[in-house]
């Protein structure tokens, strides 16, 4: 019996437990559900929220859109009542270009009877009277819009090539033929000119030069039209002085040296024009003939300097332009380049430097612009145009090139004479130097609608009558 009770004691135990592991489940389950319920409910209460705003929000855009549509029916009434205002001047316009169109008739008729003049006739009459006026009032807006068109380009030009030439100043070099090469005494002349005149002849047979040996004294002159002989032979007559043994083998000796010596100055007084105008690349024969300029001068101005300035001025005025101002640079330093054989090859120098530039490999912008530096209009490229302006502010600055009178009014006449060659000029005057020509016309023969032509075409015109 013992057992048994103890037995049924254990099972309600156990049945006790389970009861209260469920009753602890079941519990946990409505805590649980509990939470679930409340996080649901804060999630309603947000979304109440939220739909009350956009509620709000659709009022809102209700109220506004209820006013605009007011707006827009104001508008509308408006607009409605400026239609029918302009229907009724419409109305007035078409009355009243009825009554102006029966005027123009009763007009027209009138004139008819008392100029007797059919309705063709006086239409021609007064088309040819407008054409008169039109081509009247269409050379004035022509003129006008040139006159306006060339006043900007030239303010920009200007102000390009005034910053151009504020950066850019050279010096001047004078022509001459002589040089004076100092001795040490009058004795010395003798031994110059050697038993019998042999250390002259020999001298003057290897250099090239003419040895003047006249009264002045302590001094004796070279005399050449080519600069690099000239300097060879200064520079071979000093070194004889200086050792004092003046014979023809050390003649010969000296002069050979003088010719060596000349070829690396020349090589370096290149390779000095070249990183001063701050071009590269160029090939050894180019540079060798770039020196040569060193001794070429035109007008007194010293070829080099002014092939530097000129690549300078050119370079300023690229960059200004946008375009690439190494190529306008080299293509200003080259300009020249056929100076520094003109007198050894047949050719102008434009010819020469051609030829030279093509030889050396130059790019086609540097040939265009050693071509048509001295006439841009026929030029390819935009960088001849630029050479030939750096070319003319290079030359045209005061003081850096001289003119003998002659030459100076010789130019003046010729420009004269060109102005005359048009038809319809009375007389013309060069002034300012010749940068300005004045021309006074006939009145009865040029107006403003009439310009003058050139002379070819008036002789063809002419011909043609």
């Amino acid at each position: 019996m013992r057992s048994r009770a103890e037995a049924l004691e254990a099972e309600g135990r156990r049945r006790l437990q389970e009861a209260e592991e469920r009753l602890r489940a079941e519990r946990e389950e409505l805590r649980a559900e509990r939470e679930r319920l409340k996080a649901l409910g804060e999630e309603l209460r947000a979304e109440r929220e939220r739909l009350k705003e956009e509620r709000e929000e659709l009022r809102r855009e209700a109220e506004r859109l209820s006013k605009r549509g007011e707006a827009l029916d104001t508008r509308a009434l408006k607009l409605d009542a400026l239609e029918e205002a302009l229907a009724g001047r419409e109305e007035a316009l078409r009355a009243r270009e009825a009554l102006l169109e029966e005027k123009e008739r009763e007009i027209a008729e009138r004139l008819h009877q008392v100029a007797g003049l059919s309705p063709e006739e006086a239409r021609r009459l007064i088309l040819e009277k407008l054409d008169r006026e039109l081509e009247e009032e269409k050379a004035q807006r022509v003129r006008a819009a040139l006159e306006r068109a060339r006043l900007e380009a030239k303010r920009e030009a200007q102000k390009i090539l005034a910053q151009a030439m504020q950066r850019q100043a050279s010096e001047t070099a004078a022509q001459l033929a002589v040089s004076v090469v100092p001795i040490p005494s009058d004795a010395m002349k003798g031994r110059i000119i050697g038993r019998e005149g042999r250390n002259i002849r020999t001298f003057e047979a290897l250099t090239g030069v003419d040895l003047i040996i006249d009264d002045t004294p302590e001094a004796v002159l070279l005399s050449s039209f080519n600069p690099i002989r000239r300097e060879i032979a200064r520079m071979a007559l000093e070194e004889l002085l200086k050792d004092g043994r003046i014979h023809p083998s050390r003649i010969e000796e000296v002069v050979e040296k003088a010719k060596q010596e000349m070829k690396t100055f020349i090589y370096e007084r290149g390779e000095e024009g070249a990183l001063e105008a701050g071009v590269v690349g160029l090939k050894p024969g180019l540079i060798q003939l770039l020196g040569r300029l060193h001794f070429r001068s035109s007008y007194g101005q010293n070829v080099l300097k002014h092939s530097i300035q000129v690549a300078h001025l050119a370079g300023i005025m690229a960059a200004e332009l946008g375009l690439d101002a190494a190529m306008a640079r080299r293509a200003g330093l080259l300009h020249d380049i056929g100076k520094s054989v003109d007198r050894e090859v047949e050719g102008s120098h434009v010819e020469i430097g051609i030829a030279l530039a093509r030889r050396f490999g130059e790019p086609p912008e540097v040939v265009d612009a050693i071509a048509h530096h001295h006439d841009p209009e026929n030029a390819e490229t935009l960088y001849a145009v630029l050479v030939a302006a750096a070319d003319a502010l290079s030359a045209a600055r005061p003081g850096a090139r001289r003119e003998s009178l002659e030459e100076y009014l010789q130019r003046l006449e010729a420009l004269e004479r060109i102005a005359l060659s048009f038809p319809g000029v009375e007389t013309a005057f060069a002034v300012q130097a010749g940068r300005e020509v004045r021309v006074i016309v006939k009145p009865d023969k040029i107006t403003d609608a009439r310009p003058p032509c050139s002379p070819g075409r008036s002789r063809a015109a002419s011909s043609g009558r």
